[in-house]
């Protein structure tokens, strides 16, 4: 157990806003949480957990104990009649993890490459993307209760997974509450990925992408290289320019709700959910509330995908948590005067 003083959180979040951690502990194994909950002078402290840093937005010096979740390692655990299982330390790369998936043979994560952040923060968020979202793929999780020191495993039931959203994202109301946000730390994660492997095509970029060439049955590499070229194209790469991917969730709203927008907005990209609602596409009402592009101080909309907000100050003059969110409020008053409708953001604002 490494415990470490006044830690520069600068790049260990991928917005680069400038913060310290008062107090950090690298967790590199789950006796590196049992030692930090056994130490008197941290165990009563409250407790951050900190994978990659790229769904946070940090508006000051962290004062609650950090832990830093560094587990390694990636394995094929299972073989069934259905699929691979998977497992991941919680502090592995995401994307090297789907890498890693397609060079041993395992398909199934492709949809999911470049999404930035950790192994441990994929089912926090319940990432997704391009028609697959990480329940798709889940099959359980282990993790540990910080108030008890107790060890624990989770199914996707058990994670009570939903758009962007999971039981980890809640806080517990009540002697009976689900919620585990901030009282669990997840050391690692099994996949379950299909021996029957069909491809996920169904979204207009892929289309085209397929369109370009002569391939009309594309294996899974063949998805994760499009995957890799359509994101580098529409996102910036957190390494050049500091963001947390998409900022805002795309809004669901009723057939009746989107049929009225349409007859003011024929244009607005819209997609039908199973359930019958309607799905609207966030970065387009941005978009046509001419933010793409604007900047508050250090902040800024990405001038090719509206839906990204950016650090302009770079290294230099970092962005800072603040002027984050004055542009996030400022956006999403824009959207409700307009459309009535109030994005709700993704990242978790420390």
């Amino acid at each position: 157990m490494l415990v470490e003083k006044n830690v520069p959180l600068q790049f260990s979040n991928t917005f680069g806003i400038m913060a310290k951690a008062l107090t950090l502990v690298r967790i590199a194994s789950e006796k590196d949480v049992a030692d930090t909950l056994a130490d008197p002078a941290l165990q009563a402290a409250p407790k951050f957990v900190l994978g990659g840093g790229s769904n946070i937005v940090i508006t000051g010096d962290v004062r609650s104990l950090v832990l830093k979740v560094e587990i390694m390692g990636k394995r094929l655990v299972e073989e069934t009649a259905k699929a691979w299982i998977v497992e991941a330390g919680a502090g592995e790369n995401w994307h090297d993890l789907v890498t890693w998936t397609l060079q041993n043979g395992f398909p199934g994560l492709e949809n999911l490459a470049l999404i930035p952040g950790t192994v441990g923060g994929s089912p926090v968020q319940n990432i997704g993307a391009y028609g697959v979202e990480l329940q798709d793929r889940f099959e359980s999780l282990d993790a540990i209760d910080l108030s008890t020191g107790k060890a624990f495993t989770l199914n996707a039931a058990q994670c009570a997974f939903g758009y962007r959203d999971s039981v980890f994202k809640h806080v517990s109301t009540g002697p009976n509450g689900l919620g585990l946000a901030g009282k669990a730390l997840i050391t690692r994660v099994r996949f379950a990925l299909p021996k029957a492997w069909k491809p996920v095509l169904g979204y207009a970029d892929i289309e085209k992408k397929m369109a370009q060439t002569p391939n009309t049955v594309p294996d899974a590499l063949q998805i994760y290289e499009w995957i890799c070229e359509i994101r580098k194209a529409k996102l910036p790469d957190p390494k050049v320019i500091g963001n947390a991917g998409s900022f805002f969730k795309n809004p669901t709203v009723s057939p009746e709700q989107c049929a009225d927008i349409i007859a003011r907005e024929p244009k607005i990209v819209h997609y039908h959910l199973a359930d019958g609602s309607v799905k609207l596409a966030a970065g387009w009402l941005i978009d046509a509330c001419g933010w793409k592009g604007k900047t508050i101080g250090n902040a800024g909309v990405y001038d090719r995908q509206a839906l990204v907000l950016v650090n302009k100050g770079g290294t230099q003059q970092p962005v800072t948590g603040g002027e984050v969110m004055t542009l996030a409020k400022a956006i999403q008053t824009s959207v409700y005067e307009r459309f009535g409708i109030l994005l709700e953001p993704e990242p978790v604002v420390v």
